[in-house]
């Protein structure tokens, strides 16, 4: 969207901005224990090791979902090859300021910092989620930076404000492999305060599982957005991330490629993740 934003971004992109893979080789092995309880009921220790995942090569096709009463928006998501990518707990890293206090700088980093704040603490009334002080223990990592520009089909570039951007990793965390989505979001500071809160609301709506936008403008995950910033998740959001959030399973453990699901396969024209 035009409002809306790693240092680097991971891998090639699908469609909808997703980069979808599956772990290989002997060191992955089933596992029983939930990811839940591999990341301490709550807690975001760093995993030892973290690998990309390869895309499988023939994911299974299913029947879209049906569409709604117009309650939510659910019919417009899809999985991945590997599930839904949500879980039960996330744990997610702000980028901290840097600049020098009373220059102009520090004001423009503390406005980003507080637009980020207030749209985190939307969709903390509906998931579980800890603030962590090192990347390397989050799933979603917010970056102080201007998405690069994205080239369309039809060879135009489309600058944007915001991005979210989707990589499925193995994490080798308590001697076990996890299949885990991490996510990057490049949020620019070159946005008036409450325009900047509306993208940092939306794209945090991507990184935790809604890879797809709403059709209506007053919905916090519109495509389109309406003539007035949208600070505050709709009925409908709300009710698409509830959902969500009771879609099992969830993403799986890491075993072989054989034994992650296939899902769905990319949807024709799927949005970008801005």
């Amino acid at each position: 969207m035009t409002h809306r934003g790693p240092q680097r971004l991971i891998a090639a992109l699908l469609p909808a901005a997703l980069s979808i893979c599956i772990p290989t080789g002997a060191a992955a092995q089933p596992q029983s224990q939930s990811p839940e309880q591999a990341h301490g009921g709550g807690t975001c220790p760093s995993p030892a090791q973290v690998r990309p995942l390869e895309l499988p090569s023939s994911p299974a096709a299913t029947p879209p979902l049906p569409a709604p009463d117009g309650s939510d928006y659910r019919h417009l998501l899809r999985p991945t090859p590997a599930g839904w990518p949500i879980v039960e707990h996330w744990c997610v890293w702000i980028e901290p300021t840097t600049a020098v206090d009373g220059t102009g700088e520090a004001r423009r980093q503390a406005d980003w910092l507080a637009a980020v704040e207030a749209a985190l603490q939307q969709w903390s009334e509906l998931l579980s989620i800890s603030r962590v002080t090192n990347p390397e223990q989050a799933q979603v990592r917010l970056w102080r930076r201007r998405p690069p520009l994205q080239r369309l089909a039809d060879g135009r570039q489309r600058a944007s404000h915001g991005r979210a951007v989707l990589t499925l990793v193995a994490a080798w965390r308590q001697q076990q492999w996890w299949a885990e989505p991490r996510i990057d979001v490049l949020l620019s500071a070159g946005q008036a305060p409450l325009p900047l809160q509306a993208t940092a609301l939306h794209e945090l709506g991507h990184a935790f599982g809604l890879w797809a936008h709403s059709d209506q403008a007053g919905d916090a995950m519109a495509a389109i957005p309406g003539g007035r910033p949208v600070l505050q998740l709709s009925r409908r959001d709300r009710a698409t991330m509830q959902w969500l959030l009771g879609q099992r399973p969830q993403m799986p453990t890491a075993t072989k490629p054989a034994e992650i699901p296939a899902a769905a396969p990319t949807p024709p024209k799927a949005p970008t993740a801005d």
